[in-house]
């Protein structure tokens, strides 16, 4: 096994800004370089993405997700009645009303000591988790773009490697984390996402919410689109994520922003907040189930710009604060859908491949991967860092010995069909 060549407590600073993104020239260039065919796909997949876009919104027509409450909700109604009114289970009610989650469901809540004002504030966060399908549809359309842009558009058919510096721009991968933070986040609000997507499958079985499967298949939904290419969700269509990667790409403390914490310290750290998310929700800690350690850290928030308490609006600040200088910092320490998805991206159909033949060793690739990901896949680990699918690494080999695709040459395997054009000699 070859050794990487990367520091291990070192990235480089991210090499392209919001002001180098924005030249046209560039992203016009670069689409006037695609052949017949690469051009062919990207107007395919934006016609695909724009169809499931619309089907997104008449699925929501024909579903309307719940906005408002249900008139008459008052203490005077028992958990029982109250919960029914809002499709949820008389647990799931409990716990938002901080009762205990066996509090009796035939007794009116102002004899459990509830006033209107918690009962008003429990309903209004409820209904914000019920946000429309569209948003699935969405999240689809934008791992299709990104798998198709990184597999297919990114580097234009025959160009040669001495061109490497105008393949895969930037501003195409920023134009699509937009699109994710404005429309997937603040217009459309903080349900479903990625995140939710994991706790909620463990608060249904805990009885906080009454249709486990429902969200057993969002959860494989957001799964599903991880397994296609290496966190695809996460790195192009997660709002939050998007807005952690945008922050970073912007050109301030650039001199800071070499700083990496080691992927076994971050991953360590994000398990271990699993766990113990799972031990207190099942009351194996405490005795007592429904506590949900998420609750507290949910970054969505923010597109609701709703914050229950000073601590969720301190995390928030900090987290954004820290992803000036941290690639993606909640991704990496917090989310349990990040840690999820790294178990599924080592299986992942399509990812970065390096073809050991032509590999030289240089480091390359490495330095500009703002995770391990790269040094690990470079030094054919079995378990891989995260990898985002940003693309950062596919323009810098020097020996065109990198490819994002379906099956081929990755460390420690022999070099296979599908990689991209050598240069020919001279060029």
């Amino acid at each position: 096994m070859r050794e990487s060549p990367l520091s291990p407590d070192r990235i480089p600073p991210a090499e392209t800004t919001f002001a180098e993104a924005r030249i046209p020239s560039g992203l016009a260039g670069w689409f006037a370089s695609l052949s017949a065919g690469q051009r062919r796909w990207a107007i395919g997949s934006l016609a695909v993405a724009v169809l499931l876009a619309g089907a997104g919104l008449i699925v929501d027509a024909w579903l309307p997700a719940r906005t408002q409450a249900p008139i008459g909700l008052t203490v005077a109604l028992t958990v029982g009645q109250v919960a029914s009114a809002l499709e949820i289970t008389g647990k799931g009610l409990a716990r938002e009303l901080e009762l205990p989650l066996d509090a009796p469901k035939n007794k009116p809540l102002q004899e459990l000591g509830v006033p209107q004002e918690s009962l008003d504030h429990a309903v209004e966060h409820i209904l914000s988790h019920t946000s429309g399908l569209v948003k699935y549809f969405l999240f689809a359309a934008l791992v299709l773009v990104g798998l198709v842009f990184t597999v297919r558009l990114g580097r234009p058919d025959g160009s040669p490697a001495t061109d490497r510096r105008t393949w895969y721009p930037r501003s195409f991968f920023i134009g699509a984390l937009v699109v994710s933070v404005v429309v997937c986040g603040f217009l459309l609000g903080k349900s479903p996402n990625p995140m939710e997507g994991v706790v909620k499958v463990f608060k249904a079985l805990v009885g906080l919410y009454p249709d486990p499967l429902v969200k057993a298949l969002a959860f494989a939904f957001f799964l599903g689109l991880a397994a296609v290419g290496n966190k695809l969700i996460c790195g192009w269509a997660c709002p939050f994520g998007a807005l952690q990667e945008l922050i970073f790409t912007l050109p301030v403390l650039r001199a800071r922003k070499g700083k990496r914490v080691p992927f076994l310290i971050s991953n360590g750290l994000r398990g271990l907040l699993f766990v113990l998310s799972l031990v207190l929700m099942f009351g194996v800690v405490g005795g007592q189930k429904g506590f949900v350690l998420y609750h507290g850290l949910n970054p969505f928030n923010l597109f609701d710009r709703v914050f229950e308490t000073a601590f969720m609006l301190g995390a928030l600040i900090v987290t954004l604060l820290l992803s000036f200088v941290l690639y993606r910092p909640f991704c990496q320490f917090v989310c349990p859908f990040g840690f999820a998805s790294w178990l599924v991206e080592q299986f992942s159909w399509f990812r970065v491949r390096i073809d050991p033949a032509a590999c030289t060793n240089c480091g390359a690739c490495t330095r500009a991967c703002p995770t391990q990901a790269a040094a690990d896949t470079l030094a054919g680990e079995g378990w891989r860092a995260d990898c985002f699918s940003c693309t950062r690494c596919l323009n810098v080999c020097p020996v065109d010995a990198l490819r994002y695709g379906l099956a081929g040459p990755t460390a420690g395997e022999p070099a296979t069909r599908g990689a991209p054009p050598q240069p020919q000699d001279g060029s």
